[in-house]
């Protein structure tokens, strides 16, 4: 009897002990599981905080990389410029070598005189006005900073790049770093429609589109009008294409029609650039605005580069367009309706007169540009270029303060 009792005995206490080990097996499965969800969501955070601190890292190495860059540009460009200096001859008192075309300029007829002639004549007197339009501008591509000069306010203009100009005088109104070397981006594209518009006789003419002029479009990442390979289009279409959506298409297509190719074109560029008297600190390596070191020039260049097109009437109406629509053609039988939305996003706003024409730009070494020209409420015309603000609705609130602050 007592063996039968210690057997039962023994049969609970083993039940007992194994219903133990099974309660502490589930104890321990479930710390096991608790610790998982932990390291689980720790791990989460942990990788979430250790990329975002790599990716600041990365964007403070970037902005340090571009603030040296651009500390280092400028004494760069001097120093070549000074060394060109050096190198090239000193020609006295250029423009009267040139009297004839300082009267043509003007709109004065030019007589011809005979190589033997030698009888002395006055020479000829440069024209302090010219007429835009309806109003006048000071004549030529200079102007100059004088004690009314304003420093343009940090709280409200936050382009690191920006220079008004009064068209009428000749004069700067309100500058910040308007002499320090920069990328263009885009605003090129007011050079290119300069450039052609000097060199195109027919704006009816027809121009086919190639897989080359596309492809660079593409490759390139450009803006573009959506014209295709093969589609036939009128050199007006290629003039409206290359200013509203800033089309790299157009823009090449245009250099290609003018000048035989797009190298051939940068040369004419160059060359009207030197005209103006932009030579020692604007050079252009193409027509688009594709970044490039030697792709550059001041925002005080890009202010007269503007001011030498808005006096062609052409390039004027160009650039003020707000919409246009492409001719018909096969790929595109109801044309393709383009439109400048800085002009059309601005017009609303005040800036104590009208914006009539402008043109943006973008790339990453640059951030958001443009220039524009605008005639304030009193009549009097002015030129206003900005560079590098974080995007385009910024820019166009920096034009905005630009004419509302320092404008009369």
């Amino acid at each position: 009897m007592e063996n039968q009792f210690n057997c039962v005995e023994d049969e609970e206490l083993r039940r007992e002990r194994w219903k133990q080990k099974i309660a502490r097996m589930k104890h321990q499965k479930e710390r096991r599981e608790r610790f998982n969800q932990y390291i689980r969501r720790y791990a989460v955070c942990g990788c979430g905080v250790l990329f975002a601190i790599i990716m600041i890292g990365i964007g403070i190495g970037i902005h340090q990389s571009q603030k040296s860059v651009e500390a280092k540009e400028p004494a760069t460009r001097e120093t070549e410029t000074q060394e060109r200096s050096l190198q090239e001859p000193i020609e006295e008192n250029p423009t009267e070598q040139e009297p004839a075309v300082w009267k043509a300029a003007a709109g004065a007829e030019v007589e011809e005189t005979s190589l033997e002639d030698n009888t002395q004549t006055e020479p000829a007197v440069v024209p302090d006005e010219l007429k835009v339009g309806d109003v006048m501008f000071h004549a030529g591509y200079v102007a100059e900073a004088t004690e009314s000069t304003r420093a343009v306010g940090q709280e409200d203009v936050l382009s690191e790049y920006a220079i008004l100009i009064d068209a009428a005088s000749g004069t700067i109104v309100a500058q910040r770093n308007a002499e320090t070397i920069i990328n263009p981006a885009s605003m090129t594209k007011i050079l290119t429609v300069l450039v052609a518009a000097e060199h195109v006789t027919n704006l009816d003419d027809k121009f086919t589109i190639t897989l080359e002029i596309t492809d660079y479009a593409y490759v390139n990442d450009c803006s573009a009008v959506g014209f295709l390979d093969g589609e036939t289009v009128t050199v007006r279409d290629l003039f409206y294409g290359t200013v509203l959506p800033s089309g790299g298409d157009a823009a090449v297509a245009l250099a290609t029609y003018v000048a035989g190719s797009q190298e051939a074109f940068v040369e004419m560029m160059n060359e009207k650039v030197e005209e103006l008297g932009l030579s020692e600190t604007a050079h252009f390596t193409n027509c688009v605005g594709l970044y490039d070191e030697e792709h550059y020039c001041t925002v005080y260049d890009m202010a007269m580069i503007l001011k030498a097109a808005v006096e062609n009437d052409l390039c004027r109406e160009v650039l003020s367009a707000r919409k246009y629509t492409t001719s018909a053609t096969e790929q595109h039988p109801e044309g393709i309706t383009i439109s400048n939305w800085f002009l059309r996003r601005i017009e609303d706003k005040d800036t104590g007169g009208e914006v009539l024409c402008a043109k943006t730009g973008y790339v990453n070494q640059s951030g958001s540009c443009a220039a524009s020209y605008a005639i304030s409420d009193g009549g009097t015309p002015y030129i206003c270029v900005t560079a590098k603000t974080y995007n385009s609705w910024r820019c166009i609130y920096d034009h905005v303060a630009m004419y509302s602050l320092y404008t009369k």
